[in-house]
């Protein structure tokens, strides 16, 4: 799966693919899948309303950007270290491109059936 979004004004392709949880194991040596399954856990998060005290208290927002970083990665093996890349934007409205990373992020769980 591959899309681009828009982060503070700058076009940024992501991609998923079947080395994307691979590359997030490398770099921030988590296991991709039980974090996603951790975020699951806490509920959906499509909606400002669903952020109760109970799933900010419980949520690391750092995952949103390692998320965000390792699809980016994916689609563009040129972009720097995350902390590099991330000084690239002026801002990083994760609330706001959370669907999108959600909908990429889900999109490894589950298959289309054909």
């Amino acid at each position: 799966m591959e899309k681009t979004i828009t982060v503070a004004g700058k076009e940024v392709r992501l991609k998923s693919n079947g080395a994307t949880p691979i590359k997030y194991k490398m770099q921030f040596r988590k296991d991709f899948f039980a974090e996603i399954l951790k975020l699951h856990k806490l509920g959906k998060l499509k909606k400002k309303s669903t952020l109760d005290d109970n799933i900010l208290s419980n949520l690391d927002f750092n995952i949103f950007y390692d998320f965000t970083w390792v699809l980016a990665k994916t689609a563009d093996h040129s972009i720097p270290d995350p902390i590099k890349w991330l000084e690239e934007f002026d801002t990083f409205p994760i609330l706001e491109i959370l669907p999108d990373i959600q909908e990429m992020l889900m999109a490894n769980l589950y298959s289309k059936k054909k």
